[in-house]
């Protein structure tokens, strides 16, 4: 009894001291000092020369609270592209610590808005945070340069009123906007140099087209980010013998649930959206048949449709994968992979 007493006398007292020292302004302060050289990123980028990529967002339009909607961050080396920039990417880029200095360029894969609707939030970040020096390169397929555009018309009074502000050491006007080039060419390489390669290629999402896909290559390494789209067989083609697939998904199962669901409490428009979607998306075990045949090193699921909100959800939604196939991943917003130069490793880690 008396060690029980001890022990609570003990408490009692630790429970006093720490209420003091907490309205203490001293002890504020200095708790207040670490906490924010805590919040200062650490530094990013490989120091081996890899081929990376990161998940900073891995749902489709369906919501999600823990998830934000498509983008995949890309690492050659010191160069740094983003393909896509839906809802909530660019909140999971700042958390993450992005080297924005190093981003040279965006890629749109198409113009539907869980993919571009973030653009802005880039153009600010890597213009003010990133300092960049010239204006934003944007690629995307025909019809890009509206999106640009229309960016530049909203925010022109944003870009006079930060340049006016911080002055053209931190907010260069000459950098404010975009330097937009449309991809008109299927099989395009738009990228070529420091090692890396870009390729774009047409892929199937009627009625929107053009739709992109992209194969990066570096040094060695490769990596094929899919975009929206059913089977393609340039796809299929493209992807032969690459390191690591990027490819959308949907489990028509779980859609037809929640189109039940939506029926149920008369949701009518909901339930013809989860009917439609379904002729433009591919089921799960059509991407597995893409990557066995490929022969890819590995598959990762991306643009989940609808993402698995749970263990038990996320189960019945790649139910039957490992029976064909078994290097695979199902992604979340952070999945990341490492490609090192000069070994055939894959390396499968969680950037958070």
């Amino acid at each position: 009894m008396k060690k029980i007493l001890t022990i609570v006398s003990i408490i009692v007292v630790l429970v006093v001291i720490y209420r003091v020292a907490i309205n203490n302004h001293t002890v504020q302060d200095r708790l207040l000092d670490r906490a924010v050289t805590s919040m200062l990123p650490e530094p990013f980028l490989d120091d081996k020369d890899s081929l990376k990529a990161i998940v900073c967002g891995s749902r489709s339009p369906i919501f999600d609270v823990n998830r934000a909607e498509t983008c995949i961050y890309i690492e050659a080396g010191d160069d740094v592209y983003l393909f896509d920039s839906g809802n909530d990417s660019t909140s999971n880029l700042q958390n993450w610590g992005i080297p924005w200095t190093n981003l040279k360029g965006v890629f749109y894969t198409h113009l539907h808005s869980d993919h571009i609707a973030e653009l802005a939030d880039v153009h600010l970040q890597s213009w003010i945070v990133g300092g960049r020096k010239e204006k934003l390169k944007v690629y995307g397929p025909k019809g890009v340069d509206l999106l640009t555009a229309g960016i530049e018309m909203a925010y022109s009074q944003d870009y006079i009123f930060r340049n006016k502000h911080h002055g053209e050491s931190i907010a260069s006007s000459d950098a404010a906007g975009f330097d937009t080039k449309a991809i008109t060419e299927n099989n395009k390489v738009v990228i070529d140099e420091n090692g890396l390669k870009i390729t774009s290629f047409e892929v199937l999402h009627y009625p929107v087209e053009p739709s992109l896909a992209f194969k990066i290559e570096y040094k060695g390494r490769s990596i094929i980010i899919s975009g929206d789209t059913v089977f393609s067989d340039d796809l299929l083609q493209q992807s032969m013998n690459v390191d690591v697939l990027f490819h959308e998904v949907m489990n028509i199962g779980l859609l037809e649930s929640m189109r039940k669901g939506a029926k149920a409490v008369g949701n009518d428009v909901i339930d013809i959206v989860l009917f439609d979607v379904q002729d433009y998306h591919i089921p799960v075990l059509e991407v597995v048949d893409i990557a066995k045949r490929a022969n890819v090193g590995h598959l990762i699921f991306y643009h989940a449709l609808p993402a698995p909100r749970n263990q038990i959800m996320e189960k019945i939604f790649y139910r039957d994968i490992d029976k064909d196939f078994q290097n695979w991943t199902a992604s979340i917003d952070g999945t990341t992979v490492t490609l090192p130069v000069g070994s055939d490793e894959i390396i499968l880690s969680l950037t958070e």
